[in-house]
């Protein structure tokens, strides 16, 4: 039977150059990131205050992520209506008030229920400024531009537990959420006053004729997100489960103290951060999947090195060699969502394709710690790298290359 080609989407020229989105797109970005990074040594130590269980310490920790999967589709539906920066705007609102009153909480269930609407900002803004870069970056610009985006998360979570440490340390936990809040209304006010936009001339989706609703979206795109999307549910549980794995291990099979850790975490972070533009120049240069494959087998093979580590060196060697395979891939899910989108319905498919993503970075501790309690931790080491080399090879073989080159001129 012969197979029919997968169509990709055509492509326009953007309108706004690299250096304009400094401004408008990376610094909102770098605030908002640097806001989730200072949460992150002190979420914990505050959900424990309230004197409840692990499970719902877990749920504290979990709440934002789980109110962003229940908002990914719904926020690619409602943008086509008020637009990329109307949404981005709302979304950095909602996130910069949740987080403010979370100094303000005095039960656990405000708590949890602020994480939640922190989630639903959260998605609101990061699928709208997802089609916001796609709209507006050239294609041969794309992996740059993309990778450059995921360097501002990278720094935002490298700088930001530092900051937030110490300034639990020396004003309090609680007023610690009013500075975290005070970044993400400083992004607000960056994209208010330099972004470009104008709200959508799409408010009338059912009576332009073409239909673009979300069913229609997942009909009309079911091959691509079946394979590409399958891949970046594995993809993104190797993401999400080294952040668990390498402290488990580190802790309970080889007796590590926490400084030891984190400078196991803190080197295997920095060799991530330093690869952003490497990444973007090879999505660029030579395709996305010169980007994404490496990137995720590297990441199987430093995982599958992690039970054989038998002390600090060798698990440090695995740790950055699994910081090295996720650099080589900084924003490349976000480039090949991009690359794949349909112009028509491109805030509904962004918002299914992070919904996809979301759904394996939020499920990968949960995997880790059933399959860890069920059988050994090692035996969900062995799960986590089984996903990496699973979404290397279906990117390889069942995902099409999306870097289309323009064919040369015909001579006169």
């Amino acid at each position: 039977m012969p197979t029919v080609p997968l169509r990709l989407p055509r492509f326009k020229q953007p309108d706004v150059g690299l250096r304009a989105l400094i401004l408008s797109f990376y610094l909102p970005a770098l605030m908002v990131t640097l806001g989730h990074g200072l949460l992150v040594p002190i979420l914990p130590l505050y959900a424990a205050d309230f004197e409840i269980s692990y499970v719902l310490i877990g749920l504290v920790l979990a709440g934002e992520g789980i109110g962003t999967l229940i908002a990914d589709v719904p926020t690619g539906m409602i943008q086509r209506r008020f637009g990329n920066k109307q949404v981005m705007m709302m979304g950095l609102l909602v996130k910069a008030v949740s987080l403010g009153l979370l100094f303000f909480a005095s039960s656990i269930w405000v708590v949890l229920l602020l994480r939640l609407i922190t989630g639903f900002g959260r998605s609101m803004y990061t699928v709208s400024a997802h089609v916001y870069i796609t709209n507006h970056v050239d294609l041969g610009q794309r992996g740059k531009a993309i990778s450059m985006y995921g360097g501002t998360h990278r720094l935002g979570g490298f700088i930001g537990p530092a900051i937030g440490g110490l300034l639990a340390g020396m004003v309090g936990m609680r007023t610690t959420f009013l500075a975290v809040a005070l970044a993400t209304a400083i992004g607000f006010a960056l994209v208010a006053l330099f972004t470009r936009g104008k709200k959508s001339a799409r408010r009338k989706s059912a009576d332009d004729g073409h239909g673009f609703h979300i069913a229609a979206v997942f009909q009309q795109n079911a091959r691509i997100l079946a394979s590409a999307g399958t891949a970046q549910v594995f993809g993104q549980m190797i993401r999400a489960g080294r952040t668990v794995i390498i402290p488990l291990f580190a802790a309970d099979a080889l007796g590590l103290a926490v400084d030891q850790i984190g400078l196991i975490i803190s080197i295997s972070v920095a060799v991530d951060f330093s690869l952003f533009m490497v990444a973007g120049w090879l999505m660029d240069r030579y395709g996305r999947k010169f980007a994404i494959v490496p990137c995720f087998g590297i990441q199987a093979l430093g995982m599958a090195l992690v039970p054989f580590a038998a002390s600090f060196g060798g698990l440090l060697f695995a740790a950055t060699l699994i910081g090295l395979g996720n650099g080589l891939g900084a924003g490349s899910m976000m480039t090949l969502g991009s690359d794949l989108s349909p112009a028509r319905s491109r805030g509904e498919f962004l918002g299914v394709w992070r919904l996809i993503g979301d759904v394996g970075h939020t499920g990968a501790p949960l995997v880790v710690g059933v399959v860890a309690d069920a059988l050994l931790l090692s035996s969900a080491i062995w799960v986590i790298a089984g996903s990496g080399l699973l979404a290397a090879s279906i990117f390889t073989f069942l995902v099409p290359e999306t870097l289309q080159r323009k064919p040369p001129l015909a001579p006169a």
